[in-house]
């Protein structure tokens, strides 16, 4: 369990990322949804101990006892395991060498034991068949799965994904997705992600953030259960959809088939040809962002 209270940050420049931030953070994975510049990326670097925090706590049960994530940064480093949003490597090295380098750089002396563990988190995430080839020429799910490895030295009891699937192709995706599912199934992973249905596939708890505040927390199907009969859906033309947007709580517009479908988030039906439809975690996530922004007309 990791437990997180009242943790801020504001950055120099006046921007405040993390506001009061209170989280509940179970063993399993839990997602961190939100847009860009939400405070995603700002959390997790705090978590990872790559940048102080102005207020707050958080802390990080493990079979050894409780470690204050704030204030002790080497007892959490050596149980944290991170890849951040933009992991590079060193493209002419090897990946069985630089992941060796990882580990000793992660305190793995012996080389006995070093060796057992690398080629063992090579076969895990795949890429056992490649070790000997240059990272430079790793695809960039392979390159992630990589990260993963190197994330997993020392047996973490932490594990940080910052936007992993970022820029993958839908079956690196989906690899990449169920080897996360695995590592969840022992440890707290913590997946920061703006996709929506990464956290509707994979996660068990959950949180969503805009402007450094946590919006909402839970489990996806309870806080899908929530919208239960009020989310409703219209195809519109793009002439009034302007009208619509004004008028109703639209939660989001997607082009089919080159006209305007619309969510519209409502306790009745909003007019003749909407119809009711069972709401999803896209639907939570956009009401919730909508709610922020137009408090008294969401409620």
């Amino acid at each position: 369990m990791l437990t997180i209270r009242n943790l801020e940050k504001t950055y120099p420049n006046g921007v405040k990322a993390l506001d009061r931030v209170s989280l509940d953070v179970p063993r399993g994975m839990f997602g961190l949804l939100g847009p860009n510049g939400a405070g995603k990326s700002s959390l997790m670097r705090t978590l990872a101990t790559l940048q102080e925090a102005d207020a707050g706590s958080a802390a990080l049960e493990t079979p050894d006892g409780v470690v204050d994530v704030l204030n002790d940064r080497d007892a959490v480093r050596r149980r944290l395991g991170y890849l951040p949003q933009d992991f590079g490597v060193y493209p002419k090295v090897s990946a069985i060498d630089l992941l060796d380098h990882f580990a000793v750089l992660k305190g793995l002396d012996d080389r006995g034991q070093r060796r057992e563990v690398v080629e063992g988190l090579l076969a895990q995430v795949n890429l056992w068949d490649v070790r000997k080839r240059k990272l430079g020429t790793f695809s960039g799910g392979m390159r992630q799965r990589f990260g993963i490895a190197q994330a997993l030295l020392g047996n973490p009891r932490l594990v940080i994904v910052d936007e992993p699937t970022a820029g993958l192709d839908p079956e690196e995706r989906n690899r990449f997705l169920n080897l996360l599912a695995e590592i969840g199934e022992s440890v707290v992973v913590i997946l920061s992600t703006h996709i929506v249905e990464d956290v509707t596939d994979l996660c068990q708890t959950m949180a969503i953030m805009n402007k450094g505040q946590v919006l909402l927390g839970g489990r996806p199907a309870e806080a899908i259960a929530g919208l239960a009969d009020r989310v409703w859906r219209k195809q519109v033309s793009k002439a009034t959809l302007p009208n619509y947007e004004a008028n109703h709580a639209v939660l989001s517009t997607r082009l089919v088939a080159g006209h305007p479908v619309i969510h519209v988030f409502s306790a009745e039906r909003p007019e003749d040809g909407f119809e009711r439809i069972a709401p999803d975690l896209e639907d939570v996530y956009f009401q919730q962002l909508r709610a922020q922004r137009q408090p008294a007309q969401a409620a």
